[in-house]
This record gives structure tokens, C-alpha cells and sequence, in this order.
């Protein structure tokens, strides 16, 4: 089990960073995401595996002006 943004999530075998954002429906197209206190880059969402227990937080940024 996962807590994602303090909601538990499903845990899955080879489950990453992008699988996350998947099962959560996040589409926002400006995310940070942190596992376990350490930010994730973007280029790495789809390599970097999530473990189970993990601590996933999603910030969504907001741009505009």
C-alpha cells in the first residue's frame, strides 16, 4: 500500500512513478513528485520504481500571468 498526497493507493509489482500518476488520474501537465522526501525528475518518471510503503507527494504547479 502507497499513501499518495495522504490517500492510500493500491500497491503493484513494478509499479513507477508515472504508474502512480496513472492510477491517480493526475493529468496535470506541470507535477512535481517526491518518494519518500526525494524529488523525482521528470525524465525519470517512467524508470523510477515506486516501493511499496512508499510516500508519494504530488504537487501540481499553476503557471499563468
Amino acid at each position: 500500500m502507497l499513501q499518495v498526497n495522504g490517500d492510500p493507493l493500491e500497491w503493484t509489482p513494478d509499479m513507477t512513478v508515472r504508474g502512480v500518476l496513472r492510477a491517480k488520474n493526475y493529468r496535470f501537465p506541470l507535477v512535481v513528485v517526491s518518494v519518500d522526501g526525494v524529488q523525482v525528475p521528470r525524465e525519470a518518471y517512467d524508470s523510477t520504481p515506486v516501493p511499496d510503503g512508499s510516500v508519494v507527494q504530488v504537487l501540481h504547479l499553476l503557471s499563468g500571468g
